[in-house]
């Protein structure tokens, strides 16, 4: 069983560091202030994202294909999820900033920074196959419905055009728009310019991280427990559960299965804090989804594949 542990803490420690290193740098060098931090997020939001949704949508292979009934089963389960908590979140959290948070944070996961490594490591070249094609679909899912719901519960008076302008015009969704082109069209930058790219690309996790941490305000986390704890064992115990569930009368894989599972177990997604501080949605609260999921997730993600192995589901 130590493996899987070591397996649970490679892919959970680093972000946790990223994360410690800006709260340490801010709250106890005080290198810096939530001004220049909150104007570095807006420079991320709008410049470092964008360029990494079009390093990766650009360079998304699908020459293997998107067949597979477990892409399809995917794909339903997560507007299934978006659905169901956009009908009843209502009953739960009442202001708006907060209502479009919480649900980013209970369906959208960090799927290519944790369930492609898991799946790679778990099952080898079998496991990256299966996440490799899974992912180039949940992302664009994810990334679209993250902007559609954040932008619906923005504050401002529901419109179709501007709800419709504010996808449109979204760094993510504009990055992504381009990288797919690219794909399409077979486009393609010389090594001199593509290099600096993916390493733009490469960069924008560790800076989000570094914004999360030093803008992280431990004494809001009292304020924000019962929300927390209430969405995040939702999201990292009863979905993946009933996810698994519901798998069980198809003939998955058990690559496939492992992977459809990392991408409904896995840490709240990091943009998902860049996106709500740049949306209108409460950033505090975002900030403690992915703080709090990644540190639980250490402890989740080995129960759950100890589990998974031993029942022999995967």
């Amino acid at each position: 069983m130590s493996q899987y542990f070591l397996l649970a803490l490679n892919a959970v420690v680093p972000f946790i560091l990223y994360m410690t290193f800006g709260y340490v740098v801010v709250h106890g060098f005080k290198l810096t202030d939530s001004e220049f931090l909150s104007r570095l997020n807006r420079l991320v939001f709008r410049c470092f994202f964008p360029i990494l949704m079009f390093n990766n949508f650009s360079k998304m292979d699908f020459s293997g294909g998107v067949k597979g009934g477990f892409i399809v089963f995917t794909g339903t389960a997560i507007l299934l999820l978006i659905a169901i908590l956009v009908l009843t979140m209502g009953f739960f959290v009442k202001e708006n900033a907060r209502k479009g948070v919480v649900i980013q944070a209970i369906f959208r996961s960090n799927a290519i920074l944790f369930a492609l490594p898991l799946a790679e490591s778990v099952f080898g070249d079998e496991g990256i196959t299966a996440a490799s094609m899974l992912t180039a679909i949940v992302v664009p899912l994810y990334n679209i419905f993250a902007v559609i719901v954040l932008e619906y519960y923005s504050g401002q008076k529901p419109s179709v055009k501007k709800l419709l302008k504010g996808i449109i015009t979204n760094p993510l969704i504009m990055g992504a728009i381009a990288g797919t082109l690219f794909l399409v069209l077979k486009l393609q930058f010389p090594t001199c310019v593509s290099k600096p790219i993916k390493a733009i690309a490469d960069m924008t996790t560790p800076i989000s991280l570094f914004i999360l941490g030093g803008t992280l305000k431990l004494t809001s986390f009292r304020r924000d427990a019962k929300v927390i704890t209430i969405s995040m064992f939702l999201k990292l115990i009863v979905i993946p559960a009933i996810v698994l569930v519901a798998m069980l009368p198809f003939a998955f894989t058990p690559a496939q299965r492992f992977t459809v599972f990392a991408v409904f177990a896995t840490p709240v997604a990091v943009s998902s804090f860049t996106m709500a501080a740049n949306m209108g949605g409460d950033a505090d609260l975002a900030g403690e989804f992915v703080a709090v999921s990644t540190i639980v997730s250490l402890f989740t993600l080995f129960v759950w594949i100890v589990f998974l192995k031993s029942m022999g589901i995967v």
